[in-house]
Parts: C-alpha cells; structure tokens; sequence
C-alpha cells in the first residue's frame, strides 16, 4: 500500500479527535518486540510497540489485551506501568499509556487493526536497542527515543 493512501485511512479513522491508546513494551533479551505502521507520518515507517484505541466500557488491561493478540497473535499479561505519552502530529492526537507486558501464550504473527478496512501493519520485528539506529527519529515512536 502506498504511504498516501495509508495516510488517507489514518486521516479518516483515528484524524481530528483525541484518542486514548495503550500500548505494550515487551522485551525479551534485549530486544524489543515493534510493529511498524505504514502512514502515520510523511517518512512511511513508524515503528510503535503493539497496542491500539481503548473503547468505550472496556479496561485498560483488556484493551491491551486484545489488540495485542490482534496485532501479534500473541497472548499476553500486563506487568507494570511504564509512561504516559502525548502524540501530536495532526491530523493525529492520542494519549498513550505505556506498560511492560510479559508472553503467556500465542504464536507471533503479524496481525492487522480491525479498526481499518485495509492494513496498515507491514512489518513485525524483535529489535534490539542498536537497530533504532538505523531509523529516522520521525521513523520511531518517542517513548524508544531515550534508547537512542
């Protein structure tokens, strides 16, 4: 897919509101596990831990849950609260909760975001610190920033 129109579903799912998001920082080794998104910024690439949108009624350790099996097959349990963060790049706004999270269970597969009709997932990698190196800080969520 290409970045513009990946941007285009962006734009029209999650663009012009503030949204909540959770996302879950597993490492195992020393890498971490990221999943690059496809046009969340004008580079192409962003890579982010797994996670996604927290929907009405639903419990942050339950929506974390779900969209990290979603995303990467994977099963996992919330270990502790890591950092909050504020993304604004508009059209794009979200407040992140950031927590380490530990494998139960699942087999690791790149999933998709039921939220969108098209995939915007490309890619799913276990990194380690020295590869964010290799991206352009835009390329990286700013919570990875401190590694680099």
């Amino acid at each position: 897919m290409q970045v513009l129109k990946a941007q285009e579903i962006i734009e029209k799912e999650y663009g012009g509101r503030i949204r909540v998001r959770v996302c879950g920082v597993c490492e195992i080794d020393g890498k971490f596990l990221l999943i690059n998104h496809l046009g969340i910024n004008k580079f192409g690439d962003f890579w982010n831990a797994p996670g996604g949108g927290l929907e009405f009624g639903e419990t942050i350790e339950n929506c974390l849950k779900r969209e990290f099996l979603e995303e990467t097959g994977l099963i996992i349990e919330l270990a502790e609260f890591l950092d909050v963060f504020e993304y604004i790049a508009p059209p794009l706004h979200a407040v992140e909760f950031f927590y380490r999270v530990n494998i139960v269970g699942g087999s690791l597969k790149l999933g998709q975001d039921p939220e969108t009709k098209q995939q915007i997932l490309e890619e799913i990698k276990w990194l380690f610190v020295a590869d964010f190196k290799n991206f352009k800080k835009e390329e990286l969520h700013s919570y990875f920033h401190k590694y680099i």
